[in-house]
């Protein structure tokens, strides 16, 4: 299946997006499409090359844009903005003379007509436009109701004024000024909405303004030459010297710095980076100079898998919100029918004119905008709020499977623990020791890199063996075996009781033990310490208090898990596990509750992706966080908590966007039907209406803004 993304402007409310994946979802061979209105980006699955096209001249057809690139995009942003600030000003203006022209009781209908029309079809053009757009496509959005409510308004009005002898003397009214002012009160909405639509994306576009557009490649003479920053190419050499944002992600090659990573993984002090050492793209180079050899294309860079991840994590569906999409797909057609009924009754009552503008106001009043902003609005900026805190939600369906969570279940090394490993002593003689490092300076598990280092500078490790990784195990040589004691059982390999009884006694004590066995026979240990993360004791403390379970589930020692889990308070405590079994106790605890699962490493994948929410570690293999709905940038177990915290913020929210939307809907379409006008009198103008209408989308987007001043 192909993917392909594409930017498109135009779109003035969330119905607008909603219409184009309907759309959409018509073309053959177009098999997914997910339209995230705040980011005015769209993500489109399909089967053939041809597909493309038809998918651009449909978006096109009906009304809106596609933008080649993001600043192209923010430019064609900013013009919407500042076409719906200019025709606002335009708009009201009109209408402001127009209301002191009714006052005035002045007979300048036809005045009033001609500058009603100039407010109607110049200012509310846009509207219309897509409103026509979308009925030939039968699709019925905002625009849909704002059409029909204004120029029913305006045909009335003129009717008014050709034949106001047929009509009754308490409803002889020019309803040109009401006309105009809807207009103003929706462009003033629109235009408020974008502004905090644009507040609520800060942190994604302070994200891209990281990417620098240039770079300084050295050449083939040594010269430095400046080059657009998209055509790095890898195994190019970049100069970044102090004060430059780095352009790239690689590896030194020459030179040193102190780096400001904190835009990337919340670091709040600079780190120092030298030679062999990998640095990222959209990070500060704060003091120093460096030579980079480029390791990933521009659009592989961590900063750009960043701004996939949170644009692609924007457009996905929380289940609360289908909810919503389903009643909104619905609204506008139903509106429709609540207006001509009502005009019915109206008319059938002997009261036409008041039926008329009765079901003006019911088309005015509705607001799908407000049900449809509630839950995407809410999602931006509970994803911004998370990024400040560095916790990358890839999958925002992950916050609400927080509700009523059961489990939390902990990988135990480089989760729990540090994953600082070091070596502490070893039995093996300089020629042992010597393999098993040139071994384990090729393999990448924390415990390898330890035993590297150690013998780095005790033996020679410039001898390269092969080897095969096996997970949960160890590895595995042409004459050697490095692993747990599993390993060498499953190769028959024998220990002697004098050193089984010394491996145990260390165990005991909470050490971690590496056996080693050559050519067949058992040569020796390597005993190695790992320490608790500081925050982890707190962290499973506060899971306690919130009536969610702790678990250990690791491949390490079970004498070792056990007394990680003890120091912690931990009950439950699986280990000695394969990938596989790790998948299959995910799969049994999920029977008893939901289970949040939060690991790191390449053997974790399989039971992350089982896991009702699953959270990664940064300094995690690349199959982990791929795997996972979060990622932790900070490496930090406080990211937990914090993201409980903000799944019931965010949820909070949404849910009361909702009920708002639900219950201003429920509340005004039946007072614009007029079911007050017999008892106590009251009926709503349009102009009422519309401002009401407004009001509602309004204070859905402002409530969803107080997401991003909230603690976790």
């Amino acid at each position: 299946m192909n993917k392909i993304e594409l930017k498109i402007s135009g779109m003035s409310c969330v119905n607008c997006a909603n219409s184009i994946a309907k759309s959409a979802l018509k073309i053959p061979g177009i098999k997914s499409a997910n339209i995230d209105f705040n980011t005015h980006c769209g993500v489109f699955e399909y089967d053939k090359e041809d597909n493309i096209q038809a998918l651009k001249d449909k978006i096109i057809k009906l009304g809106f844009s596609i933008q080649s690139s993001q600043s192209d995009l923010e430019i064609a942003q900013k013009k919407e903005l500042k076409s719906y600030q200019n025709k606002f000003i335009i708009s009201i203006i009109i209408s402001v003379i127009l209301m002191w022209i009714e006052m005035s009781q002045y007979d300048l209908a036809w005045l009033m007509a001609i500058l009603a029309a100039i407010g109607v079809f110049y200012c509310g053009f846009g509207f219309y436009w897509h409103a026509i757009k979308s009925l030939k496509e039968r699709n019925y959005d905002m625009n849909v109701l704002i059409f029909l409510g204004t120029f029913c308004a305006f045909c009335y009005s003129i009717f008014a004024t050709i034949f106001n002898s047929y009509i009754p003397l308490n409803l002889n009214y020019l309803y040109f000024s009401g006309a105009t002012m809807i207009i103003s009160f929706v462009l003033l909405g629109r235009y408020l909405e974008s502004k905090a639509k644009a507040m609520a994306s800060s942190h994604l576009k302070a994200l891209i303004d990281l990417s620098p557009a240039k770079a300084f490649i050295i050449t083939s003479d040594g010269s430095a030459k400046e080059i657009v920053a998209s055509k790095l190419k890898i195994g190019d050499i970049v100069l970044v010297k102090t004060g430059s944002i780095i352009p790239c992600d690689g590896v030194i090659k020459n030179g040193g710095a102190e780096i400001d990573t904190s835009a990337i993984n919340g670091e709040s002090l600079p780190v120092y980076r030298s030679i062999a050492q990998e640095v990222y793209s959209g990070t500060l180079v704060c003091n120093g100079h460096i030579l980079i050899k480029v390791t990933k294309s521009p659009n592989s860079t961590l900063l750009a898998q960043i701004l996939e991840l949170i644009q692609t994590a924007a457009s996905k569906k929380l289940a609360i919100s289908k909810l919503a999409d389903k009643i909104s797909n619905i609204f506008v057609p139903s509106i429709v029918a609540i207006a001509v009924v009502t005009f019915c009754i109206w008319a059938i009552m002997g009261m036409p004119f008041q039926g008329a503008l009765s079901a003006i106001c019911v088309l005015i009043i509705s607001c799908p905008c407000a049900l449809g902003l509630a839950t995407p609005i809410a999602i931006v900026c509970a994803i911004s709020l998370a990024l400040k805190h560095s916790i990358l939600i890839k999958n925002p369906a992950a916050l609400e499977q927080f509700s009523n969570l059961k489990f939390a279940v902990f990988d135990k090394t480089g989760t729990i623990t540090t994953g600082d490993i070091s070596v502490i002593e070893t039995n093996l003689n300089k020629e042992s020791l010597s393999l098993v490092a040139s071994i384990s300076s090729l393999n990448s598990h924390p415990i390898s890199k330890a035993i590297a280092q150690y013998a780095k500078e005790l033996v020679d490790t410039k001898f390269q063996a092969k080897f095969e990784y096996i997970s949960g195990l160890g590895i595995k040589g042409d004459n050697i075996l490095i692993g747990n004691e599993r390993l060498l059982s499953l190769n028959s390999i024998f220990i002697d009781e004098n050193n089984k009884a010394i491996i145990e006694q260390k165990i005991e004590v909470g050490y971690g033990i590496v056996l080693v066995a050559i050519g067949g026979e058992f040569s020796g240990y390597i005993t190695i310490s790992d320490t608790i993360k500081p925050e982890a004791k707190e962290i499973i403390d506060t899971l306690k208090s919130q009536n969610i379970t702790p678990v250990i589930l690791s491949g390490d020692n079970q004498k070792i898990s056990n007394e990680v889990a003890k120091k912690l308070g931990i009950e439950m405590v699986y280990s000695e596990v394969l990938p596989q079994q790790k998948y299959e106790i995910i799969e049994r605890l999920k029977k008893s509750g939901k289970v949040a699962f939060i690991a790191d490493g390449i053997n974790d994948a399989a039971a992350l992706k089982s896991a009702d929410i699953s959270i990664a570690m940064n300094s995690g293999s690349d199959l982990a966080k791929n795997s996972a709905d979060i990622i932790l940038m900070q490496n930090n177990l406080n990211g937990v908590i914090k993201s409980i915290n903000l799944a019931k913020k965010s949820s909070d929210t949404i849910k009361q966007n909702l009920i708002w939307a639900f219950g201003y809907n429920a509340i005004c379409i039946p007072i614009a039907a007029g079911v007050l006008e017999p008892s106590f009198g009251i009926h709503l103008t349009p102009m009422w209406a519309a401002f009401a209408m407004s009001l509602s989308s309004i204070s859905v987007v402002l409530n969803s803004l107080r997401l991003k001043l909230s603690k976790i």
